[in-house]
């Protein structure tokens, strides 16, 4: 399978919290059904991406990375690469590579979804929930300037409001 038939199928089966990511997911599946480069960078007319919230093994704390580009605290993610399988596995790829912690665990399905534009095109992110280890220590990639962990009733006063969702969202469903 594909990973734009692995995406078509992810979209396809999961069941979105409301109407407003109802109206997202099924946008998410007309854009790859008239995209079969959808899941690319190269895609201008924009791409999916995959990322994570990585959330401490204690469940208290988030882990978000202060993008190098965007000078915003963000969760762990990016652009899908060719040697990416699954949507999953991109998430959990870009959270491994960005946070520097070897052994997370996403949560099962995707979490919420985000459509934003950027530099590069507009981004159709799917997001994801990843569980840390206990004792993970993390580490700055080339991607970030920092990386830190933050109770969840603090990203609000650091990022912006769809950080604040992925939270909320997530903190609903642990």
């Amino acid at each position: 399978m594909s990973l734009h038939a692995d995406a078509v199928r992810v979209l396809t089966a999961w069941r979105a919290p409301d109407g407003e990511q109802n109206v997202l997911r099924r946008a998410y599946t007309d854009h790859l059904a008239a995209h079969p480069d959808g899941m690319w960078k190269a895609c201008a007319a924009g791409h999916l991406t995959a990322s994570a919230l990585v959330v401490c093994a204690e469940r208290r704390q988030v882990l978000l990375t202060l993008h190098r580009k965007l000078r915003m605290w963000l969760q762990t993610g990016g652009h899908c690469e060719p040697a990416d399988i699954t949507l999953a596995g991109a998430a959990l790829r870009e959270a491994t590579e960005e946070s520097g912690i070897d052994g997370l665990r996403l949560l099962p399905g995707p979490v919420v979804l985000d459509r934003h534009p950027t530099p590069c095109a507009e981004h159709l992110d799917v997001q994801y929930a990843a569980l840390a280890p206990a004792g993970a220590a993390h580490a700055v990639s080339d991607e970030s300037l920092d990386v830190r962990w933050f109770g969840f009733d603090e990203v609000a006063a650091v990022a912006d409001d769809s950080v604040v969702r992925l939270v909320n969202r997530t903190r609903a469903l642990l």
